[in-house]
């Protein structure tokens, strides 16, 4: 089992700016992909906006954060970041982390409770 437990999230200001973590523990695997989901409204899905892969750190952005987020990780605290600039009221949502293993889903992976964030404008 692996554990994701996020932090980090609050109430800002559009165009604010905060930074989002998770702490994975458990069980460690060597190649994964770490993930930043959010949920912007109840019923709808969570969205993908960024991903890592953890030993090799390529990244992938969702268009709409493109410039504006950045995730990155820190192996020695096992735990991945997501930077959060220039914020816009309609990314008011739940972000959740997540984990999987190379070649399965995310549906399929591990999950962290989430984080809200509030932008107001």
């Amino acid at each position: 089992q692996v554990q994701l437990v996020e932090s980090g999230g609050g109430s800002v200001q559009a165009g604010g700016s905060l930074r989002l973590s998770c702490a994975a523990s458990g069980r460690t695997f060597s190649s994964r992909y770490m993930g930043w989901f959010r949920r912007q409204a109840p019923g709808k899905e969570r969205d993908l906006v960024a991903s890592i892969h953890w030993n090799i750190g390529n990244t992938y952005y969702a268009d709409s954060v493109k410039g504006r987020f950045t995730v990155y990780r820190d192996n020695a605290k096992n735990t991945v970041y997501l930077q959060v600039d220039s914020l816009k009221p309609e990314e008011t949502a739940i972000y959740y982390c997540a984990a999987r293993d190379v070649g399965s889903t995310w549906l399929s992976g591990y999950w962290g409770q989430g984080t809200q964030v509030t932008v107001s404008s």
